[in-house]
């Protein structure tokens, strides 16, 4: 794609296919479905929370269950899946599905251990799965004109080279968001499109 039409539509430029995001989909319908059954049932969330306590006891599912309901209730729901389908979508049609769940799950039950043992033992919410699609896909913005010949707009790359300081930042912070999105930036770099990202497949 020319430098011209990658202004006109950068978003095109990166995805380039019309592989329909069934697997973001899929996450999002689950984590809705979660969301509303928190929100429906009080209780619920004191059951699958990120509970550093409750995980030493035993509790290891709370990892896992951190990633599908919300802290914010029913606003970190709507804000969480709505970055859920702008990312998810871009990032499937970029990286493929596969590599889709390792960087949403991988990144995600990373940063749910890590909040665990250092940043924030308390707490859930699918933010740091969709923080390791940032990170991904702000690989694909850095190497997209080396690699694929696509000359991406000023500031898509200025927010792609931001994403790694803002993420350094949040952690000296103590939030737990800027882990997964680094570990998501190092996978991206592993897990690049061979193809250029224009008319990928599946794969």
């Amino acid at each position: 794609m020319s430098t011209r039409a990658a202004s006109r539509n950068p978003f095109a430029a990166l995805t380039g296919s019309t592989r329909r995001p069934y697997l973001t989909a899929a996450v999002f319908a689950v984590t809705l479905a979660c969301g509303i059954a928190q929100l429906a049932a009080r209780g619920l969330y004191d059951h699958v929370v990120r509970d550093a306590a409750r995980i030493d006891a035993g509790e290891w599912y709370r990892l896992v269950t951190g990633m599908f309901f919300q802290d914010a209730r029913a606003f970190g729901l709507v804000s969480n899946l709505l970055w859920l389908v702008v990312f998810g979508t871009l990032a499937e049609r970029v990286f493929g599905r596969a590599r889709w769940l390792l960087l949403y799950f991988g990144c995600g039950l990373f940063g749910q251990f890590t909040s665990y043992v250092w940043l924030n033992p308390v707490g859930a919410g699918n933010s740091m799965c969709v923080a390791g699609l940032i990170g991904g896909l702000a690989a694909v913005v850095m190497t997209a004109s080396r690699r694929y010949g696509v000359v991406l707009p000023i500031q898509f790359r200025v927010m792609a080279f931001a994403v790694p300081v803002l993420a350094v930042v949040d952690t000296v912070a103590h939030d737990n968001h800027g882990v997964p999105a680094l570990l998501g930036l190092a996978l991206g770099f592993l897990l690049l499109p061979r193809r250029p990202v224009v008319g990928v497949q599946e794969g």
